[in-house]
């Protein structure tokens, strides 16, 4: 078995190799499909009703609900951060779930190992290349809007305090927060995929009934929880920095 990221295509320029891996891929049906939902549900309700049926009501249920989690969240600050979290939770929670489908193996096989013509998607978030970006995205957040806020003098004092000699722990501290976050959604979802890989390798009657529950545990519970949890703490980290 192999739960390497495998690369479907490599292009050459101006001297270095540029990877198309099988987490890109999965990335681009993701937002591939996200944008197409997007578009439906802009061309349903182009002409909002002032009492919501529909397309528009579930819309607006989603919308509402979020905006009252950001404002619970970032206080004051929830209203104009409440889309783009949206955005990226719709992103990250339908990465999550990935697992649970099927889909086109994209990674060419060999004599010795011919390659299924079907096979799970691999999350894309099992992959610590994209959890790390959407960490660095948070940590690129806190600081920039930190500096907005307060200004640059009063963001480097806030690194010195309570006392100067804790200026290398608030900076390790900073440091520490994308690495936290990548390694925490990337490993749970890691860890899921390589157990649901091992099961499925099992006798075939070992696996009557019990990969519902499972894919259940590993899948859904896991990847809803993760995707919350990614969100809450990005959400905390900018509102703190902005305080």
């Amino acid at each position: 078995m192999d739960f390497n990221i495998h690369v479907a295509k490599v292009f050459h320029a101006f001297g270095q190799e540029i990877w198309i891996t099988e987490s890109m891929i999965n990335s681009w049906i993701i937002c591939g499909l996200l944008i197409a939902i997007a578009l439906f549900i802009r061309f349903k309700i182009r002409d909002p009703q002032k009492v919501p049926t529909g397309v528009q009501n579930v819309i607006e249920f989603i919308v509402e609900a979020f905006g009252s989690f950001s404002s619970s969240t970032m206080g004051k600050f929830g209203p104009k951060f409440s889309n783009f979290y949206l955005a990226m939770f719709l992103y990250i929670i339908c990465c999550n779930l990935s697992g649970l489908f099927l889909g086109p193996n994209i990674v060419p096989g060999t004599p010795e190992n011919p390659a299924l013509p079907v096979t799970f998607m691999r999350p894309p978030t099992a992959d610590i290349a994209v959890t790390l970006a959407l960490a660095l995205i948070t940590f690129f957040m806190t600081q920039g809007y930190g500096i907005k806020t307060k200004g640059i003098l009063a963001w480097l004092k806030g690194l010195t305090e309570p006392i100067f000699l804790l200026t290398p722990l608030n900076i390790i501290g900073e440091l520490a927060n994308p690495i936290s976050l990548s390694f925490r959604m990337f490993g749970n979802l890691l860890g899921g995929t390589i157990i649901m890989g091992l099961y499925w390798n099992l006798p075939w009657y070992t696996q009557l009934g019990i990969p519902v529950f499972l894919h259940g545990y590993f899948d859904l519970f896991a990847g809803v929880l993760q995707s919350f949890i990614f969100i809450m703490l990005s959400m905390t980290f900018v509102s703190g920095a902005m305080e």
